[in-house]
């Protein structure tokens, strides 16, 4: 969790292995989970469209007398996951290194924190949001971060997908500018409110995504 004063990251810094945002203090910032009643910040053209999609929901709600939910899908990963497009996820693309009888290549030092939820919890999301939206009052719009409500780093799902008969994952070291290192959200409004709870464990869909078939590659 942050706050005012925050130092960003400048390249010299992401060079010299030093990943982790910077407090006031000058101590890094240890990572929180934040919930929907959070300032939206987005940071690249992916994150803003996202915004843009709920402002436009909102809106429509209100002019219409219309009710509207937007989901914010956490790390995705599952079955039939496309296997090499810009959107395919970090999981995506771990399990195509793996079918290429590649190691995964870990960005930064690994320790990056995220929450990652399966495809079937999201089908079961979207299903709770669509019975409940009947029942929300008219002019309304509500946001729900969808998560598994468990963190964990991009080291270990590496790991996991690979697996003790894998090829250790490699650190590499390298980054990517405008990455966010730490995303975690609580996902604790949707199940008060939705009584949605994510049920796949980290570690057996991991291992079952590690041979589950992935979308044909796009040419």
């Amino acid at each position: 969790a942050g706050g005012g004063g925050v130092r960003p990251l400048a390249v010299d810094d992401l060079d010299a292995g030093e990943f982790d945002p910077i407090g006031p203090d000058g101590t890094p910032l240890l990572p929180g989970l934040i919930d929907e009643s959070a300032a939206l910040d987005p940071r690249n053209v992916y994150a803003q469209t996202k915004v843009a999609q709920e402002h436009l929901a909102s809106s429509w709600a209100r002019a219409t007398g219309g009710r509207a939910i937007a989901l914010r899908y956490h790390n995705v990963y599952g079955p039939g996951m496309p296997a090499n497009t810009p959107y395919a996820g970090v999981a995506s693309l771990f399990r195509s290194a793996l079918a290429r009888g590649e190691a995964p290549r870990v960005f930064e030092d690994g320790r990056q924190r995220r929450d990652f939820v399966h495809v079937d919890d999201v089908a079961g999301a979207n299903a709770a949001s669509i019975a409940a939206t009947a029942e929300l009052p008219a002019e309304t719009f509500r946001a729900y971060n969808v998560g598994s409500g468990v963190v964990h780093t991009i080291g270990e799902m590496a790991a996991a997908i690979a697996g003790p008969e894998g090829p250790r994952p490699v650190v590499t070291g390298e980054y990517r500018l405008g990455d966010v290192r730490h995303v975690t959200a609580s996902s604790d409004r949707i199940a008060a409110e939705l009584g949605w709870r994510a049920e796949v464990e980290f570690e057996r869909g991991m291992r079952e995504f590690a041979t589950a078939p992935l979308r044909a590659a796009v040419q």
